[in-house]
């Protein structure tokens, strides 16, 4: 089976957030499964030259963009047995940022128009095109607008996957015309209309054969009125056809026992690495080293999104406890000082690092002991899942993929992954992370055996890739 998996972002070459993860990790592990996979994305030419210097030029073209005639080349190359294809333009894609530009419409109208049209050119017919978020989104749309002239195309199902429903890509409604050429009456609620506008990934979601998200509890939560953003009618009435799978996380960067960027390497059954890598970060951030008090620890976008108001709430009474917080972030300005103020205010007991740093992220989850997560929306979460591969069992708001991947304490089995709160105030969720502190305090035995299911549960690519393969299957029989 031929996919092309089409994203604007891909680690290694450039990623701001999951979906860069995803693009990379995904397509590496269908291959393994015997797909013949290939990538699209945009030549961002803040790509390292390392792989520039590894890409190939294939083919020149234009691209017709309503009225504009764009140049397009594609460039190729190959990596870990995944063809990946790049859609060149300087104009578009020669930008110091992957989005967030006033022309973002134009410049992802273009990628997608230029998808459609490099099909042919390179001679390269799919089974699948999975398209990703709103910058892909309108690709079902003008693939079924082009089978009209393009008989291949016909056989060609297509995959939308959701990873933020927030990020629409809506606009006015002249895009259709001005940037895809096509006339007024595509515009209506049964494809591209939307709040007197387009929507790219409304279109998406009306015209892709499949529709899918980053975890199940998130593919039900955008059908309502709280989580959908204003797509949740359009996704009851497409329900049939939409499913969750929840991300994987990278093994083989994420594991305590080859980790080179840890201080010490650890096992689930052999934890003495991650008592010396909690007191190396104790050192490495100046705090008091003490082995026997909960380490808690933080690495996240410093946004209210993640649920920042409710720790901010019980920053205060929460250091009063005999307790050390650590935080890893950037986000908004207010958030950023008051926990500087904090750290201020409490030097023994808080470490406030304001900045991206990856090997003190690594550094962090292998040595804290509790890892804080409280978001008020989570499509899917990575961070949880990595916390607990080191042993960091995770407080978390029981919403979205946070719900799929963390199993609650339960006390008197004395089970669970972590520790969760379901209604979304500062009252619950102290009172969640008050009781996982007496776990800690209180029941060592108890503690060990949870850190050892959540280190011993399975977050691995090869698992959520045997169902996206599933998907694929489903798509490709069920409609032919």
């Amino acid at each position: 089976m031929k996919v092309l998996f089409a994203s604007a972002e891909c680690v290694p070459f450039f990623k701001t957030g999951g979906l860069g993860d995803v693009a990379g990790a995904l397509p590496k592990e269908l291959s393994k499964k015997g797909m013949e996979m290939s990538v699209v994305l945009p030549y961002f030419t803040k790509m390292p030259d390392l792989y520039k210097k590894q890409c190939e030029d294939l083919v020149e073209f234009s691209v017709e963009v309503g009225w504009r005639h764009q140049y397009c080349g594609i460039k190729r190359l190959i990596l870990q047995e995944v063809t990946y294809y790049f859609i060149d333009n300087l104009y578009y894609f020669d930008r110091d940022n992957l989005y967030g530009y006033s022309d973002d419409n134009e410049r992802f109208a273009f990628f997608s128009l230029a998808i459609i049209k490099m099909l042919e050119k390179i001679e390269l017919i799919p089974d699948v095109i999975h398209v990703n978020d709103f910058h892909t989104a309108m690709v079902p749309f003008l693939l079924k607008e082009s089978k009209q002239s393009v008989e291949k195309y016909t056989s060609i199902k297509t995959i939308l996957t959701i990873h933020n429903i927030e990020f629409q890509g809506a606009y006015a409604k002249e895009v259709l015309s001005d940037l895809f050429g096509l006339e007024p009456e595509r515009f209506n609620e049964n494809s591209t209309y939307f709040r007197d506008g387009i929507n790219y990934l409304k279109t998406g979601i009306v015209y892709a054969d499949r529709i899918n998200t980053v975890s199940p509890t998130y593919a039900e939560e955008i059908k309502t009125a709280e989580f959908g953003f204003g797509l949740d009618e359009v996704l009851r009435e497409k329900q049939e056809k939409l499913s969750g799978i929840v991300n994987g996380i990278d093994y083989e960067m994420n594991d305590p026992e080859t980790d080179k960027l840890i201080s010490a390497n650890f096992s689930s059954t052999n934890l003495i690495g991650k008592k010396q890598d909690k007191q190396a970060l104790q050192q490495r951030l100046k705090l008091p080293v003490k082995p026997d008090i909960p380490l808690i620890a933080i690495v996240s976008r410093l946004t209210n999104q993640k649920g920042f108001q409710l720790l901010v709430d019980k920053l205060n009474e929460l250091l009063q406890q005999d307790v050390q917080l650590i935080l890893l972030g950037t986000g908004e300005n207010d958030i950023e000082q008051t926990l500087k103020e904090f750290a201020r205010r409490y030097p023994e007991k808080f470490s406030a690092n304001i900045l991206f740093d990856v090997s003190l992220a690594q550094w962090i989850y292998a040595g804290a002991d509790l890892f804080l997560m409280p978001s008020v929306t989570e499509p899917c979460g990575l961070s949880q899942m990595i916390a607990m591969r080191y042993g960091t069992l995770p407080v978390v708001h029981e919403i979205g993929g946070l719900k799929d991947t963390v199993r609650p304490y339960k006390p008197v089995a004395k089970t669970g992954t972590g520790f969760s709160f379901t209604r979304f105030n500062s009252e619950c969720f102290m009172e969640t992370l008050l009781e996982a502190i007496e776990v800690y305090e209180q029941d060592q035995q108890t503690w060990r055996s949870l850190m050892k299911v959540a280190m011993e549960t399975d977050f691995s690519w090869e698992k959520s890739g045997q169902l996206y393969l599933e998907l694929y299957k489903l798509v490709v029989y069920e409609t032919s």
